[in-house]
């Protein structure tokens, strides 16, 4: 049965203030990132972790995992303790003994989040098992997964699942194939072919509206993350392995598209190194928000474009993340899941997090949780790491905004304002 109207609406705003906190310029006033949240031990960042919570406490143990620090046992019980009785998660538990509501407080983001964050801190493969069940008990019959069950599939919720699987060390094309159909499925029909613009070509829509395919960036850079069968934390590539990007090959047919994940791959990444080749950055399409740099896009497109290979198309919006006039650095301060983003990316292209512009997101980073139980230091952290233009190497996030009706009460996870922000 589909959700009611009213649950919807609170997962509408539930998911725009997420959405706000990891990923625009700037939150709209009523979602900002509010007072110090309840006492929560373990629980990284003081913001009210009532929309991203179990998502934030994730990023940050896989990024802290890619810079070799291990989280401290105290926030990964936390993370653990978050889980439902049937293996899935909430956005936040303020009260892990009441039992979760099955219908209405589980999310596929947070569990694919939770399953990623726990595989990164280690030692806690049955609760991750749990939630990898869990996420096959509310597969679509496409293949892909809403942001809630029994939602249509979208690109963000289905890339972040995919993640959960390739972090478990599980090929999500076997392990998450539901009636002949795989999530790669579900993907591919979500991508923009030839009988789009040029520009558009390549791709994702977050999901279909009324039947039509608009270009989304941070889906876009979600799936490119996800048809390539990796999670959040990508190692990055081996020297010499750099790729150039090839767009969508069309000739007279109007009618084509990739057909399998590893042309996806390559007509995303061609799409978001188009998009990125000017400023080195995507502007904000949060609706609400004043334009301005988006962040959080950026980073995960990096991530992407390292993880597939692509480092020379990666160099440019990374360089302008770690810019000091552009204030990546200050955006990220004190909120764990944007730093976390930051870590990510820096890792994905074989840079040293620690000296990311000047700053030490590593350290601010730890600095929003508990003393992590091993933190190598700045020299150490440094060994190994390669010149940027001579990298390739992952992270997804979830593009998530509400419809229509008064902006903070949306309708769930559906998308009419979208394409009015979103320009290509």
């Amino acid at each position: 049965m589909a959700p009611s109207f009213a649950v919807h609406t609170r997962r509408g705003a539930a998911a725009l203030a997420t959405a706000a906190v990891l990923s625009a310029a700037a939150a709209p006033a009523a979602f900002a990132d509010g007072t110090p949240s309840p006492a929560a031990p373990g629980l990284y960042g003081t913001a009210d972790p009532k929309f991203d919570g179990v998502f934030r406490q994730s990023l940050a143990f896989m990024a802290q995992r890619a810079a070799g620090v291990s989280p401290a046992k105290q926030s990964v019980d936390w993370l653990a303790g978050q889980q439902c009785a049937d293996g899935g998660f909430a956005a936040f538990r303020a009260d892990t003994g009441k039992p979760c509501d099955e219908k209405a407080g589980e999310y596929t983001d947070a569990t694919a989040a939770a399953v990623q964050g726990l595989a990164a801190a280690g030692g806690r493969g049955q609760a991750a098992g749990k939630g990898l069940e869990w996420l096959k008990a509310h597969q679509n019959e496409d293949g892909g997964w809403g942001m809630t069950p029994g939602a249509p599939s979208d690109a963000n919720s289905t890339s972040i699942a995919v993640g959960a699987f390739a972090a478990a060390g599980q090929d999500p094309a076997k392990a998450a194939a539901k009636g002949g159909k795989s999530p790669y499925d579900a993907l591919l029909a979500l991508q923009l072919g030839c009988d789009k613009k040029d520009a558009e070509r390549g791709a994702f829509a977050y999901t279909p509206e009324k039947g039509e395919l608009a270009p989304n960036d941070l889906a876009s850079a979600a799936a490119a993350l996800a048809v390539l069968g990796k999670g959040f934390q990508a190692a990055p590539a081996m020297k010499g392995q750099e790729k150039p990007v090839k767009p969508l090959e069309c000739g007279d047919d109007e009618k084509a598209k990739p057909q399998d994940a590893p042309a996806a791959a390559e007509a995303v990444a061609a799409y978001l190194s188009q998009k990125l080749a000017s400023d080195g950055h995507f502007t904000s399409a949060m609706p609400g928000a004043p334009e301005g740099p988006d962040f959080g896009t950026t980073a995960d497109a990096v991530l992407a474009l390292a993880a597939g290979g692509h480092g020379d198309a990666a160099d440019k919006p990374l360089k302008w993340l770690e810019a000091k006039d552009n204030k990546a650095v200050d955006w990220a301060k004190g909120n764990p899941g944007r730093l976390a983003k930051l870590v990510l990316a820096a890792h994905a292209m074989g840079a040293n997090p620690r000296d990311f512009g000047g700053a030490d997101v590593v350290g601010l980073l730890a600095a929003t949780g508990p003393k992590a139980e091993a933190a190598p230091s700045a020299q150490n952290s440094a060994e190994g790491t390669r010149d940027k233009k001579d990298s390739g190497g992952g992270f997804s996030a979830w593009w998530i905004i509400g419809i229509g009706l008064a902006f903070g009460a949306g309708i769930g996870f559906l998308i009419s304002g979208r394409n009015k922000k979103n320009k290509p």
